[in-house]
């Protein structure tokens, strides 16, 4: 049996209609087929008779479990009502099968051997009935309680995806000004020594940044794009220190299309430049690559520099932070950023993001 209703605005008929299915009149018939091979050894009338009153009776009642079905009360309410409308009209069915034998002869109808299978049918339909009917309910509640689940994991992973883009949001906002006043600084050290790469270094910038700031607004950009972005800002750096940096960017070319926190690489890079490069008389190398492992299918980002090192008395920075407060975000316990010393001087930091990335 099915009482799964459509839309409670619907009209009863249409939601009538549409509670009777095909596979609940299949049911019906079943049943009273069993019934039927059940009661022909012990009924006087042959099979086809007996199956013909049995599948009367299985229709009526399955027609009224179907139209008490649509009431728009309470499920509970509405449970109640198929149960006692199974209840009902089994009897009933039953004395208009019997009726219909007879052909309205009341004293044909009552007689004892009459009765007798009135009242076996009867309690057969009245058994099957309640039982089948039980079973469809528990079957719906068991269904409802499914959908329910998955509405309400559904609408968990809506809220955390929804936190998470808020989250990742206020940190870019808190990058890109910490991007962008790194990078001025540079250029204001060029412009207070008087030195005159301050002109070109300037002007490199503004082509940079105006390149690059509509990127850094991606929700999700690819490492190709972080790609072109490192190796503008290392080339204007170049143009800052020319005796002091050397560089060189390999990224996996089937990696290229893969989305990333924004600025993952180019944090990496300016941090690099910043704390290794810069306080270093005689500069040093930065690398930059990113592979896929082939055991484990992990994404393995890094840079390399083999500028100043690690400083254990200076505090975290900003930008390592703010990237791992983003990496945490998108892909939480399952990316990493790793800080480890490049002998004889120099830092290498290395971020593994998950094989599904």
């Amino acid at each position: 049996m099915s009482s799964l209703p459509i839309a409670a605005e619907a009209p009863f008929w249409r939601r009538f209609r549409a509670a009777l299915t095909g596979a609940s009149v299949a049911w019906a018939v079943g049943w009273a087929l069993t019934a039927a091979l059940l009661l022909s050894p012990i009924f006087r009338p042959p099979l086809p008779v007996v199956f013909g009153r049995t599948l009367f009776v299985a229709i009526v009642i399955l027609l009224a479990y179907t139209a008490a079905g649509q009431w728009r009360q309470t499920v509970l309410t509405r449970w109640t009502a198929q149960v006692v409308a199974v209840g009902l009209a089994a009897p009933v069915a039953t004395l208009i099968v019997y009726a219909f034998s007879t052909g309205g002869d009341l004293r044909e109808m009552f007689v004892q051997e009459r009765i007798t299978g009135m009242v076996v049918m009867g309690l057969c339909a009245l058994l099957i009935g309640l039982v089948v009917g039980l079973g469809a309910l528990y079957r719906e509640r068991d269904a409802q309680a499914r959908q329910q689940a998955l509405q309400f994991a559904l609408e968990r992973e809506t809220l955390e995806r929804q936190a998470a883009d808020a989250r990742l949001a206020v940190l870019q906002q808190q990058v890109e000004p910490h991007f962008l006043f790194n990078t001025l600084s540079n250029v204001q050290a060029l412009v207070e020594s008087g030195s005159p790469r301050a002109a070109p270094v300037l002007a490199s910038l503004i082509a940079y940044l105006r390149a690059a700031m509509p990127k850094l607004h991606q929700g999700a950009p690819t490492l190709g794009d972080e790609e072109a972005l490192v190796r503008a800002y290392l080339e204007l750096m170049l143009m800052r220190m020319p005796d002091r940096l050397q560089f060189a960017v390999e990224i996996e070319p089937r990696l290229r299309h893969l989305r990333l926190p924004p600025m993952t690489l180019l944090t990496l890079v300016e941090n690099a430049v910043r704390h290794g490069i810069d306080p270093s008389e005689t500069g040093g190398r930065i690398d930059v690559e990113a592979r896929r492992d082939a055991a484990t299918g992990a994404v393995q980002l890094w840079v390399a520099d083999t500028g100043r090192g690690i400083d254990e008395r200076r505090a975290p920075g900003t930008g390592l932070a703010n990237l791992r407060a983003r990496l945490a975000a998108t892909y939480g316990s399952k990316a990493t950023l790793v800080l480890s010393t490049v002998e004889p001087h120099g830092v290498r930091a290395e971020v593994s993001l998950p094989p599904d990335t």
